[in-house]
């Protein structure tokens, strides 16, 4: 365990500007992490843009403050962030803790570093001056910036982890990534991996109809390409007496979105950020695998994963070869068939408890 957990600080600040759905996964539960292990300090959380939506929403009383603009020009990037580092000296927090892995955040915590902050986590591997240095005598190489093996450094033991191929190793956990991100990496052992979003849905609100709801959370996916046949889907399983909805064609604001899923019975989704957010108020997601590796989200159920699809994934083809290939994705007719399995075992659990 780093030296964060043996410190007893009265105001900490945890740093973690991904995405939303990043947040949800792996910024909530530290965040209750640190709560429940320093319950007389102060807790504030730095994040990113809307991801700050997500912790209002579950912890309201947490000091949330944003990095609104992150520009895509490492000068200006630099800039904004040195900016923010002033702002966060200017707070006197007793413990920093950067958990996240990028190269602006990771250069933040740097800066904070040299300046003699108490911070902890992940961090540069030089000091501002020598990149300043490298920066102006155009030494700097781009794997340095882009490449975290190379520019991350961390005060966490066992962040040497988080390189390796952790889902071929023995231990593979329940949580997927996150926790294996939580427990393993950061040296959080006793981490509860709590990202509950409390959206005050009445207890059997799901079943208030016969028709089971089955939210088909398509529009994204991590390994590159959409699902081709969902509107297919849609209309086999309305023919199998579901009730469908696409995250596609709603408006809603985070927490209406949430509250939508909270009250669906099965999130059907790639590789996204809609597992973490089906996560977060308990629906049971189904993973179209695609190229994607189950055991990375670890999802209540799974397609078998398969090699990119010739036809949807983008590769680049012959007239020839088009004319041959075969589509590698899901048959919308089995799929719905095996969501019907799923959605009468899940029913009947249900009754059993």
């Amino acid at each position: 365990m780093t030296k964060v957990a043996a410190l007893s600080p009265q105001k900490i600040l945890i740093i973690r500007m991904l995405s939303d759905s990043d947040v949800v996964a792996i910024g909530l539960p530290a965040l209750r992490f640190f709560k429940q292990k320093f319950p007389e300090a102060e807790i504030h959380f730095l994040s990113f843009g809307q991801a700050a939506g997500v912790l209002k929403l579950a912890e309201p009383e947490t000091d949330v403050k944003v990095l609104e603009y992150w520009p895509d020009d490492f000068f200006q990037a630099m800039e904004a962030f040195l900016g923010l580092a002033e702002d966060i000296i200017g707070e006197a927090y007793s413990q920093i803790v950067n958990l996240d892995t990028a190269f602006m955040p990771c250069f933040l915590a740097r800066f904070l570093q040299d300046a003699g902050e108490p911070i902890g986590g992940n961090y540069l591997s030089i000091s501002i001056q020598t990149l300043l240095d490298k920066v102006k005598d155009q030494s700097l190489q781009a794997d340095y910036v882009n490449v975290p093996a190379t520019y991350m450094l961390s005060s966490f033991f066992t962040m040497s982890r988080w390189f390796s191929n952790w889902t071929v190793g023995d231990y593979l956990p329940e949580g997927g990534y996150p926790e294996f991100y939580l427990k393993q990496c950061c040296g959080f052992g006793s981490i509860t991996m709590d990202n509950r979003i409390d959206m005050n849905i009445q207890p059997g609100a799901r079943n208030e109809t016969k028709k089971a709801t089955v939210a088909l959370c398509l529009s994204q996916s991590d390994d590159g390409y959409i699902y081709p046949y969902s509107t297919d889907l849609a209309l086999a399983l309305q023919e199998a007496g579901c009730k469908v909805w696409f995250d596609r064609d709603s408006n809603f604001e985070l927490s209406g979105l949430l509250r939508k899923l909270a009250n669906s019975d099965l999130v059907v989704c790639k590789a996204s950020a809609f597992k973490w957010y089906a996560d977060a108020v308990a629906c049971p997601t189904l993973l179209i695998s695609g190229m994607a590796n189950p055991k990375i989200v670890m999802p209540d159920f799974a397609t078998d994963t398969t090699a990119p699809c010739p036809l949807h994934s983008g590769q680049v083809l012959t007239q020839n070869e088009r004319l041959q290939a075969r589509c590698l994705c899901e048959k919308p007719a089995v799929l719905a068939d095996n969501i019907v399995s799923i959605l009468q075992a899940l029913n009947g659990a249900a009754e059993d408890e």
